[in-house]
């Protein structure tokens, strides 16, 4: 990977702990100055004090990701502090898992503002400021629960599929200029957010601590692994970055399978998530 980002700039959503704060982690090594957002004040200032100021800036800011407002107004503060940026990683996610007939449209509006809309006005808020480098890198993060369906998972499947079909557009529309699309497709990334996720009545015992253990025995890939594969992919221009082997089997099975897939699933994933 080298020192592709050395003396650039980079704005990350979602970087108080996970992907996002491997993300910082990485690219502060690397010299990039960083404006980092995130929710949560605490987690936030956990990352910054993994986070060097002897290798660049760094500039916090507690942020919503499913507010347009406040991705604005964020935005808004990062053009006060600098004239361009290099990157852009639309990183913040949530996770929700309900059987339809049970999911709630609260929750869905809530997963729905942050995992795609949050996408798409970080993307318009920040685009001004990628288009003023020599070379602008948008990097949104999908799923590969944007190329299959999973029970369960409607909303998460359908936010992420939009950003997939989101980032595939731009790709198109930015040909030939200097913004560079990236859409990233993590498969089972060792993160909390399953334990941070939202159930409703059709798994009314599980816990977080639940939730968080039968996640991460289908997680192979650590978030520092996760965040230098997208460093690496993004250094290159990839419009696509898949994360993981088991992203990258998955896709193929997809592809071989395009209707007839969940059988794979059921050999995968426990019982009561198919």
């Amino acid at each position: 990977m080298g020192s592709y980002f050395h003396g650039k700039r980079a704005a990350i959503t979602g970087a108080g702990d996970g992907m996002g704060r491997e993300l910082a982690i990485q690219l502060n090594a690397q010299g990039c100055d960083l404006w980092l957002c995130d929710i949560h004040e605490e987690r936030l200032h956990e990352t910054h004090s993994l986070l060097s100021e002897e290798n660049g800036a760094v500039h916090l800011a507690v942020v919503d990701c499913g507010d347009k407002a406040a991705i604005d107004n964020w935005a808004s503060q990062v053009a006060n502090s600098t004239a361009s940026i290099d990157a852009l990683f639309n990183n913040a996610g949530v996770a929700y898992a309900a059987r339809f007939e049970h999911a709630t449209e609260d929750n869905y509006q809530w997963l729905m503002n942050i995992n795609f809309w949050g996408v798409v006005w970080g993307s318009r808020a920040f685009l001004p400021l990628l288009t003023k480098a020599p070379v602008g890198h948008l990097v949104n993060l999908s799923s590969i629960f944007g190329m299959i369906g999973v029970p369960t998972q409607s909303a998460y499947n359908a936010a992420k599929f939009a950003v997939r079909g989101f980032s595939e557009s731009l790709v198109g529309e930015y040909h030939g200029t200097s913004i560079r699309v990236s859409c990233v497709h993590p498969g089972g990334i060792a993160t909390n957010i399953a334990r941070r996720a939202r159930a409703d009545s059709d798994q009314p015992s599980a816990t977080p601590d639940e939730r968080d253990q039968q996640f991460k025995q289908h997680t192979p890939t650590t978030p520092k692994q996760a965040a230098s594969i997208i460093l690496k992919g993004v250094s290159r221009s990839k419009p696509q970055i898949m994360v993981g082997n088991d992203a990258k089997f998955m896709q193929w099975v997809s592809r071989l399978f395009p209707v007839g897939y969940h059988k794979f699933l059921r050999k995968f994933l426990d019982a009561e998530l198919v």
